[in-house]
């Protein structure tokens, strides 16, 4: 069975060391004290390891059962539950006046990692129920708000988002769901909506279903979709359950990883919903929750990444096999470990590299989420808009591909269940899919948010890396890190001018590169990571510290990043300035 550590040391240098947040002039960041955030994931890497992770095999062998209308979850899964939601973890980042904590997004992302490397499945109950959450909190109306939200921010209750229905996925134009206005005010709801994960379960006294439906009567396709509320029991006025509306799990989907999480086919026979938000305006709310979301998805497959490697290093120094072609490490055993084989090395820092650059992109990322919510910065808003493809897509696919890594490690053995890698493959899978499928993302990133605010984002992004390069261009000591960064930036612009050029005369020549430049800009981010993070280890070290190891292995890793993985920008640039014609050239009978 794998392990689970928690990455305390890396996540504090990240926190404390790169992004400085105790000096922060965002609200609520005074509070981030190193001693503080150390204590609380101090507490979070123990209840991850002895919690959460001994059920991950559990939640994947057992997975979720449907009997008689009831869904039970895996052995230890409700015990578990009540504990992490007893200690308070599932409300960190909420409001405190709907029972949150009031604590900012970079802290609990930094949580929310620790407990998706655990056991991915078990934490997407609690993260679906704060996606829900938080669009009530930003759309619905202060009723709604007080009736729902205190018992979400506890877990008390959870919550899901029910979009895709069996002949419609990402164009929710098609959607058949219905909703009849009611004298009350309220709305009958019909349909059937599918993969909606923790649909329905054992671990809640109630679940709060968020619902996209089309009014009877209303515009056609998207500009007709509206959202609702629909619990699984109806709320009293005085705050107690009342009667189970009409909404029933139909099946449990049999996936190929996530088996712990509950992905359910629900139906709706005129259940009671209650608009959220206006009226044809559903998709704007949705997105609240669907942005949230993809950057938890986001957040997943580094996560997924983290673990696998994690477990692959320790093997590698154990595992006896070959010897070392310049003699012998282990001239008293039979064999040298595996680690000391330049390849298995190429393979874990391929993973060691992505793994310490994503999560300073993922917690570099969140830092701007606060830094747009709490002091309504448009600047930060706009940028961390445009960057949500490029997180979701990028760290899912390439987190995907690290586990196999991770895997291939292993060799024969990683193929065999009993040692857990193929797990940490088949639940990976699954980020790089849903919340929006990463062809998708690119398509968003290409053809929404280049050119969203006229690209000031865009610009501003290239005006940062910019600055960083004019700051340091004197600076020898960061020449390996520099000089590459300046010529991703310049590869990057030179395919958004590609697009510009060639895209409104052939719109193909922009989404044929899509994938491509996706990729492209999130290498370059990370390549932006680990830029800043050298200079941070090379100041640590002009300082004296007494864990001059640490910053020393940071400049080694970065410098491996830079010179063994950023490269692949170039292979993306050729792909995206060789045009859409072979891509489109052959017949869609000749497939």
């Amino acid at each position: 069975m794998p392990s689970y550590k928690a990455a305390n040391r890396d996540m504090q240098f990240v926190l404390h060391d790169f992004l400085k947040v105790h000096e922060s002039t965002i609200p609520g960041f005074d509070e981030l004290e190193g001693d503080f955030t150390g204590a609380v994931l101090e507490e979070a890497g123990k209840i991850s390891r002895d919690v959460l992770a001994p059920l991950n095999e559990v939640g994947d062998k057992e997975g979720c059962t449907l009997e008689n209308g009831v869904v039970s979850t895996p052995t230890g899964f409700k015990k578990a539950f009540d504990e992490v939601r007893l200690g308070g973890w599932y409300g960190m980042d909420m409001d405190p006046e709907y029972g949150g904590q009031g604590m900012p997004v970079v802290l609990n992302t930094a949580i929310g990692e620790m407990m998706s490397s655990a056991n991915m499945a078990f934490a997407m109950y609690g993260g679906l129920t704060h996606g829900a959450a938080s669009a009530i909190y930003a759309h619905g109306t202060d009723e709604q708000k007080q009736t729902y939200l205190p018992n979400m921010a506890s877990c008390e209750w959870t919550g899901t988002m029910n979009l895709t229905e069996p002949h419609c996925g990402t164009d929710l134009g098609l959607m058949r769901t219905k909703a009849e206005p009611q004298d009350d005010g309220s709305y009958k709801i019909s349909g059937q909506k599918i993969f909606i994960s923790a649909g329905e379960h054992d671990m809640a006294g109630n679940i709060i279903h968020l619902v996209l439906a089309k009014i009877t009567g209303g515009p056609e396709g998207i500009k007709g979709v509206s959202l609702f509320i629909v619990p699984k029991y109806m709320v009293n006025e005085d705050g107690t359950l009342g009667a189970r509306n009409g909404v029933a799990v139909g099946n449990i989907e049999k996936k190929m990883g996530i088996h712990g999480n509950s992905t359910c086919v629900m139906n709706y026979d005129e259940a009671t919903g209650f608009l959220l938000g206006e009226e044809h305006k559903g998709m704007r709310a949705m997105f609240t929750m669907m942005n949230e979301a993809r950057l938890g998805v986001a957040m997943q497959g580094l996560a997924q990444a983290s673990v696998a490697y994690d477990n692959a290093v320790e093997y590698a120094k154990d595992r006896l096999q070959g010897r070392d072609v310049t003699g012998a490490k282990n001239p008293e055993g039979p064999a040298d470990p595996l680690i000391v084989h330049p390849d298995i090395r190429r393979s874990l820092m391929d993973q060691k590299s992505f793994v310490e650059g994503g999560r300073a992109f993922m917690l570099w990322s969140a830092m701007m989420l606060d830094k747009a919510h709490r002091e309504k910065d448009k600047a930060a808003d706009g940028l961390i808009s445009l960057l949500t493809p490029v997180l979701k897509g990028f760290l899912t696919d390439k987190g995907f591909d690290m586990t196999i890594q991770a895997q291939q490690v292993y060799g024969g053995h990683g193929y065999i269940e009993e040692w857990g890698m193929s797990q940490f493959a088949r639940d990976a899978r699954i980020a790089m899919i849903y919340e929006g499928a990463n062809g998708v993302q690119a398509l968003d990133l290409v053809g929404r948010k280049l050119g969203a605010e006229g690209g000031k984002p865009a610009m501003a992004f290239f005006e940062e890396i910019k600055t960083f390069l004019t700051e340091n261009k004197e600076n020898e000591g960061l020449a390996d890190f520099t000089a590459p960064l300046k010529d991703a930036s310049k590869d990057l612009q030179a395919c958004m001018m590609y697009f510009m050029q060639n895209g409104m005369k052939n719109p193909n020549a922009a989404l044929a590169g899509s994938n491509d430049f996706l990729h492209l800009f999130g290498y370059t981010c990370i390549g932006y990571m680990w830029a800043m993070m050298a200079k941070t280890a090379q100041d640590k070290l002009a300082e004296g510290t007494s864990d001059d190891a640490f910053y020393q292995n940071k400049l080694t890793t970065g410098r491996y990043f830079m010179a063994r993985m950023l490269p692949a920008i170039k292979m993306h640039r050729a792909r995206i300035e060789s045009g859409p014609d072979t891509v489109m050239a052959l017949d869609a009978e000749a497939f």
